[in-house]
């Protein structure tokens, strides 16, 4: 990606053969696009609780770059910590319930597998180990970048 600043308006191109492809802009040299306005485009990664600012020019390193910065929560901390929790809880609950049928099949009389049992008893400390984490948390964006388990 590249992009060039005309009379103080980035524009950002995602090929260069949309700009100039008469011109074969899309086969020149970095130096070349480089004496012409267009330098390359950083886009820098963000966490949840963050988000990309407009496009400026980085003079120090000769790119364009988005400046990163922190997102507003209108949710307090409580709240998001409330909502968390319950995405937590949730993708625990649908680990749990791939093997409720052994559950419900031992409340009839059929031997659910230790194996089983306890993998289960571990999903239930694992969830409640994260819960704890996720409630020791002080700041808005530490709950929000906080990352929930996923399961395949």
């Amino acid at each position: 990606m590249k992009a060039i600043n005309i009379d103080g308006t980035i524009k950002v191109y995602n090929s260069l053969k949309s700009f100039g492809g008469a011109l074969g802009l899309q086969y020149s040299s970095d130096s070349d696009l480089q004496a012409l306005g267009f330098y390359n485009v950083v886009t820098p990664t963000t966490k949840e609780s963050q988000e990309l600012g407009s496009i400026e020019w980085d003079a120090d390193n000769t790119v364009f770059t988005y400046p990163v910065q922190n997102k507003t929560f209108s949710q307090s901390v409580s709240e998001l910590k409330t909502k968390k929790i319950q995405n937590l809880k949730s993708i625990y609950s649908r680990k749990l319930g791939e093997t409720d049928w052994v559950i419900i099949r031992a409340q009839e009389g059929i031997v659910a597998p230790q194996a089983t049992l306890d993998v289960r008893a571990d999903l239930r400390t694992e969830c409640a180990s994260k819960e704890s984490e996720i409630n020791a948390l002080t700041t808005k964006a530490s709950i929000v970048d906080y990352q929930l388990v996923t399961f395949r």
